[in-house]
């Protein structure tokens, strides 16, 4: 089969509405490596980056409230900073480059997807598109 590992796609295809920042940038866990009283960040098993986490909100009206919420996983050597609040908005609208998305069956036994990216920034001007290597 051609497709292995994680699947290049582009912001446009994950959030066609856009997505806001819900919640704080933070290092993730390696679970494997960290110990009681000691915290080790998790690294991407690929590209050997530190793994940071931020919630966002799909802005998606169709989405249900359950699933409005996703993790999305930024490979970076420091931790990425958000963009800058926009006046009037309750929330922080945010778009990614350089998108994967790996499936996998959760504990519930339904399919879901991890998101990763490479670089977290703000919206681009209505009417610009997005380049090709956003989606490598």
């Amino acid at each position: 089969m051609a497709l292995q590992g994680p699947i290049p796609v582009t912001f446009e295809m994950v959030f066609p509405h856009g997505c806001y920042i819900v919640g704080e940038v933070a290092p993730v866990k390696d679970f494997d490596a960290s110990t009681n009283g000691r915290f080790v960040q998790a690294r991407d098993k690929q590209a050997g980056e530190l793994v940071w986490q931020v919630s966002v909100m799909d802005a998606d009206p169709t989405v249900k409230a359950a699933q409005k919420t996703v993790a999305v996983k930024i490979l970076s050597p420091v931790q990425p900073v958000p963009p800058a609040p926009m006046p009037g908005l309750p929330f922080t609208p945010v778009e990614f480059d350089q998108m994967t998305v790996t499936p996998y069956v959760n504990a519930n036994g339904r399919l879901a997807y991890s998101i990763r990216v490479r670089e977290m920034r703000a919206p681009r001007p209505v009417g610009k598109p997005s380049s090709a290597k956003d989606a490598a």
